[in-house]
């Protein structure tokens, strides 16, 4: 009898044979330089440690180093504050690499110090820089340094036009360099109410060995268009009329009579007496008189400071205010020269020596180079 579940004829999964998977290629050649690649960079890690090892020391003790050069800056420059008396604290700057090595062996390359606004007489210098070399230091070690000696110094002092312009002429007569040793002074001095127009020349030189010495010329007061004052005695010196103030003189028949009716006055002119009446009876013969091209120069000549004091009812006459002139009277060459001085003289140290060396004028202002030699800087 055939069964009913016919009996499935396909083989069961493990009655497959087995097969081995095929043998990979031989790589006897590479492995081999792979062993050797192994064996080369074997030392490589722990030479890389060392490098980075010393480059990390390197940079802490340059990090040390700079870090002691700014505390022996900040400390240098808290010392000169109070040793000079100062007003702020200069800028240090001490110079070499490294530094704690010459901290240790007490001696220093080279301290650039600058100092600003430094009082000086009627003016402030912008900045006093010098540079002091080969710097020896008293102390019992680095860390108890009482103070220095310095066997040579050199530096350059600014004496600025902008701060001359502020202290001196009140931002109303301006400094200007005008040569080598030469400074232009142009702007308005108020005189008695009135603005007047300054004009100066100032020559800078060398006072000795440690003054700056300015020599005033050209100083001249503009009264409008009306009459120019130079202070001094000398007959081109005083007040006296414009050209075209005297040329409008002689044009105007009333002021002309009355400056002519000063006997002063007609001497000065050179004028004959007879031609003097005639002049003042008759129109004609008075424009003949002022209309000679002479007669405008010798009116320019006219002090009119002495014909005020002589005859003060001509002020009115020839547009002066008394006030004004009587200003002008005591406003002489020396107090003028005071009031644009622009000379100072260097603080004598407390030890040692330190000079001028040369003065000039630049476009920033007065440069004067300085020298010293046996400083010192503590007790």
């Amino acid at each position: 009898m055939r069964s009913p579940h016919p009996i499935p004829t396909h083989p069961h999964p493990y009655d497959v044979p087995y097969e081995e998977p095929p043998a990979p290629p031989t790589t006897h050649r590479r492995t081999g330089r792979r062993r050797r690649r192994g064996r080369f960079f074997s030392g490589l890690p722990f030479a890389l440690k060392t490098v980075a090892s010393l480059l990390v020391l390197a940079a802490f003790l340059t990090l040390a180093d700079r870090w002691a050069v700014l505390y022996a800056e900040h400390r240098a420059a808290d010392t000169l504050k109070d040793r000079l008396r100062l007003t702020a604290a200069p800028e240090v700057e001490i110079d070499g690499f490294p530094f704690l090595p010459q901290l240790v062996g007490k001696r220093l390359d080279s301290v650039k110090v600058t100092v600003p606004d430094v009082a000086a007489d009627r003016v402030t210098l912008a900045a006093v820089s010098a540079t002091a070399h080969d710097i020896r230091l008293d102390g019992d070690g680095p860390t108890s340094v009482r103070g220095a000696r310095v066997p040579r110094l050199d530096g350059d002092v600014l004496l600025s036009f902008a701060d001359m312009n502020r202290e001196l002429g009140a931002s109303q007569v301006s400094f200007t360099g005008a040569g080598r040793d030469r400074v232009a002074v142009r702007g308005t001095l108020p005189v008695a109410g009135h603005d007047l127009r300054l004009r100066a020349d100032v020559r800078v030189a060398r006072d000795g060995e440690r003054g700056v010495d300015t020599r005033i010329g050209g100083m001249r007061l503009d009264i409008g268009e009306l009459a120019t004052y130079r202070p001094g005695t000398r007959p081109s010196q005083g007040l006296h009329l414009t050209r075209a103030s005297a040329t409008a003189l002689a044009r105007e028949t009333r002021k002309a009579r009355a400056v002519l009716a000063v006997p002063s006055v007609v001497r000065a002119l050179g004028v004959p007496d007879a031609t003097v009446r005639e002049a003042q009876r008759s129109d004609t013969a008075l424009s003949r008189l002022t209309g000679r091209p002479e007669f405008v120069r010798q009116a320019m000549r006219l002090n009119l400071l002495d014909l005020a004091l002589a005859h003060p009812e001509l002020l009115d006459r020839l547009g002066l205010d008394p006030a004004l002139l009587d200003a002008l009277s005591r406003l002489t060459r020396p107090v003028l020269a005071d009031r644009l001085s622009l000379g100072f003289r260097l603080p004598e140290p407390p030890s040692g020596e330190l000079r001028l060396r040369d003065v000039r004028v630049a476009k920033d202002g007065i440069r004067v180079s300085v020298e010293g030699s046996g400083l010192a800087v503590g007790p």
